[in-house]
């Protein structure tokens, strides 16, 4: 499933097929932090046995969702690709409109600020990338977002690793459509990076239930120095 090929209506069918299983739903949402898990581990998560699991993680390769890393005789699973991640994302979107009172949108750590597979969404991403939209730090083009040479240096004079930082010039993202906020955050690869140079200058941190992620104090201070607030 990529942007070079959109989809016909049997694909898309295919699709609703693979998510109409909650099991299968349950494997998807565990890896939408980016994480490579065994297929033990998501038939755990699933509620399932291992030989159902196993069906299910096959439909799921089959159809395109799942990438698999082989190690010797272990098997891990993750998300294909940044692609798959932000279609399910978006997929939440009629759900949050429909019925705001759903679990995940009662989890105020989560709307707050959470990985979309790989990079920054919730409420903190997406006030990240329209104040650094409207600075020009972040540049829209049409061969995705760009990080500006005036933003990567005010990066690194804040803390992040001059290496890393000049490195993130050379890659692109795009908007991803965030389903609690329903505004844009950055995703692909530069999104990427950039979450991880947030991880890596302790700006954030990982939460231990969930996909959410915590925002640390002198993470906040530096952000808010940089023009992203985010409201109490």
């Amino acid at each position: 499933m990529t942007e070079a090929s959109p989809l016909n209506r049997y694909q898309l069918a295919e699709l609703g097929s693979l998510l109409a299983e909650p099991a299968r739903a349950a494997i998807l949402l565990a890896l939408m932090d980016g994480t490579t898990r065994p297929a033990g581990e998501l038939a755990r998560i699933a509620g399932v046995s291992a030989a159902t699991a196993s069906a299910h993680l096959k439909r799921l390769l089959d159809g395109g969702l799942l990438g698999l890393h082989e190690q010797g005789r272990h098997r891990y699973f993750r998300l294909a690709n940044d692609d798959v991640a932000a279609w399910l994302e978006a997929m939440a979107l009629p759900q949050v409109t429909r019925k705001a009172s759903t679990t995940a949108v009662r989890d105020a750590a989560l709307c707050r600020a959470r990985t979309c597979y790989r990079h920054l969404a919730g409420q903190l991403g997406v006030v990240l990338c329209e104040a650094w939209l409207q600075r020009g730090w972040l540049q829209a083009g049409s061969d995705g977002i760009s990080l500006d040479e005036d933003a990567a240096d005010a990066l690194v004079r804040a803390g992040w690793q001059p290496a890393s930082t000049r490195q993130l010039l050379q890659l692109r993202g795009r908007g991803c459509l965030d389903w609690t906020e329903r505004r844009l955050h950055v995703g692909g690869p530069l999104g990427v990076a950039m979450t991880s140079a947030m991880l890596e200058a302790g700006w954030l941190r990982r939460a231990q239930r969930n996909r959410a992620l915590l925002p640390t104090p002198d993470g906040l201070r530096r952000l808010a120095e940089l023009g992203v607030r985010l409201d109490d």
